[in-house]
């Protein structure tokens, strides 16, 4: 049982067969391979808050870097695991964290360039699918069935935190797929069941926003103003104006799901779809408009830096060119 929801979890997030298959897990070294820009990326961070350096996980370990906005990828010199990476934060220009399957949770000094392994749980087949530091101490990792993890010292320890149960459940067991940061320290998880989590102590306590989808959701941003947007299945985007307390659906003009969703400026978002699209809103998150493009791989992440630069793009094919339209 326990593997099987493993399996539904993993193939769910971003269509990818990449799930534990009931083999014992053997942490092995990622390879370092010519073709290392065509695996399939699933997030990606910039390196501090002057994005110069920005660094992409994803399948069998694989971790790219860039230091000209995408121009060119080159492949982490060392990644104690091959396992598939679904996380990755960085806290300043060289403290970086990145989280996957196994339970692994990877640290990197350097920028990205060479990672340890600080906590692996290949045992308990919980895979963690984000993580978020607010300093180079303070990090939340999330994951499967409510796992939720702590540190305080930069990952050298890691604290499982209990969850309370969702409103009318019985115990905590929703998979927590995405990790997005608000004003004043707050912290939202992305979630099953049309839920948003909140916590406004660096994650130690979370409390339920419920937007009144039932699908999952596998990624949010928060905008000025007390503006929440969440986005998932189906084409599900969701957004709220008063900082969760009520939610109204808005057209995304696809009807595949939505991975990625990022702030842009003051008042704009971007989110991409698995099935190639690239939306943007310039209102706040009150609606969304699909870019001009080309076809596309299915995207999974993107990153974005100012309302004048074409925005990164990551999918199961790796990096696009960052002239890609």
């Amino acid at each position: 049982m326990m593997n099987t929801l493993c399996k539904r979890a993993a193939t769910l997030l971003l269509g990818l067969a990449l799930a534990v298959d009931g083999r014992a897990v053997t942490l092995q070294p990622a390879e370092r391979v010519a073709h290392a820009k065509g695996a399939p990326m699933l997030a990606a961070a910039w390196a501090g808050a002057e994005k110069k350096r920005a660094v992409a996980v994803g399948a069998h370990g694989v971790v790219l870097l860039s230091d000209d906005r995408g121009a060119s990828w080159r492949q982490a010199r060392t990644v104690p695991v091959d396992v598939t990476l679904t996380g990755v934060a960085f806290a300043n220009a060289r403290e970086g964290w990145a989280v996957g399957h196994a339970g692994v949770v990877l640290h990197s000094a350097d920028g990205g360039d060479s990672w340890t392994l600080q906590r692996s749980a290949p045992q308990e087949d919980r895979p963690l699918f984000a993580v978020h530091f607010f300093d180079r101490e303070h990090g939340v990792a999330v994951g499967l069935w409510s796992l939720v993890l702590l540190t305080r010292d930069g990952g050298r320890h890691w604290q499982a935190q209990e969850l309370p149960a969702p409103p009318g459940a019985k115990r905590a067991d929703l998979n927590l797929y995405g990790l997005f940061a608000g004003a004043d320290g707050a912290l939202y998880a992305a979630a099953e069941k049309g839920y948003l989590l909140h916590s406004s102590d660096g994650g130690q306590q979370w409390s339920y926003l419920a937007t009144g989808y039932r699908g999952s959701f596998w990624a949010g941003a928060a905008l000025a103003d007390g503006v929440l947007l969440a986005g998932g299945l189906r084409g599900a985007l969701y957004r709220s104006a008063d900082a969760g307390r009520s939610w109204g659906r808005i057209e995304a003009g696809t009807n595949t799901s939505i991975a990625g969703l990022v702030r842009l400026g003051e008042r704009g978002a971007l989110a991409v779809s698995q099935d190639g699209q690239l939306l943007r809103s310039d209102d706040a998150g009150a609606s969304f408009h699909p870019q001009a493009q080309p076809q596309r791989p299915r995207l999974a992440a993107l990153l974005a830096e100012d309302a004048n630069r074409a925005p990164l793009l990551f999918s199961n094919q790796g990096p696009l060119p960052i002239d890609s339209p």
